[in-house]
């Protein structure tokens, strides 16, 4: 029983040293998944490392100083980690993307058929009710971690943006609801409110893989202090 509890202790103290030094190479794969926009961003923009990479070279100290700062603090990360509207969020944003290229496809079948046009109106309509639903618990969730509904520091050129992706949704729902535009005016309006969309999650892409990086840095600064 002892011979078997030293030799799982080794086996313990090997896989950690093994952790540790996969973190410090710059592996991403040793770091814990914390949500799934984290595995969302993961896949769109991946780590940069490889558990191959060699001993990493001495930092400049005149870019540490130059580095962004955190986007979450300590407790605004675990607030993050803890609240159900992080989940809520990596649901509903691949949803939305789904959505979008489906109606996008839609909507150039119209303009290149001028087939169609009632689908590809109310792919749009639909679109557009995701869109709100993706605001209103995005505001919940921003309110959970910054304690702000909206323009929180971290994300803030991200949300006034995002009024903009809104306002243009807003437009066509009402243009179509009055019928002051249809058809071709219409689908092209659809286009303009998709292609601020497109911008607009790229934003929100680029933070969190900058969040993401930060996060691997900040646990291969702690290991390195550590060993």
């Amino acid at each position: 029983m002892v011979s078997l509890m030293e030799h799982g202790a080794g086996h313990g103290r090997y896989a950690g040293r093994r952790h540790s030094a996969a973190l410090r190479a710059g592996d991403c794969s040793g770091r814990p998944a914390y949500s799934l926009l984290d595995a969302l961003v993961d896949r769109v923009a991946p780590c940069p490392w490889h558990a191959s990479a060699g001993s990493r070279a001495p930092l400049d100290p005149v870019a540490e100083d130059a580095a962004p700062p955190a986007l979450y603090t300590a407790e605004e990360r675990r607030r993050r980690d803890q609240t159900p509207w992080t989940a809520v969020q990596g649901f509903l944003a691949p949803i939305q993307f789904v959505v979008f290229l489906v109606s996008l496809g839609l909507v150039l079948h119209y303009l290149s058929t001028g087939s169609d046009y009632d689908l590809a109106a109310g792919s749009v309509v639909v679109k557009t009710l995701v869109l709100y639903a993706i605001m209103v618990t995005g505001s919940i969730w921003e309110k959970k971690v910054f304690d702000r509904y909206l323009f929180a520091p971290a994300f803030y050129w991200e949300d006034v943006f995002s009024m903009l992706v809104l306002g243009l949704h807003t437009l066509y729902l009402v243009a179509l609801w009055t019928g002051d535009l249809s058809g071709t005016p219409l689908m092209l309006l659809a286009l303009a409110a998709y292609a601020t969309y497109v911008v607009n999650a790229g934003q929100f892409l680029l933070k969190l893989r900058a969040a993401r990086l930060q996060e691997s840095a900040r646990q291969r600064t702690a290991l390195t202090g550590a060993v």
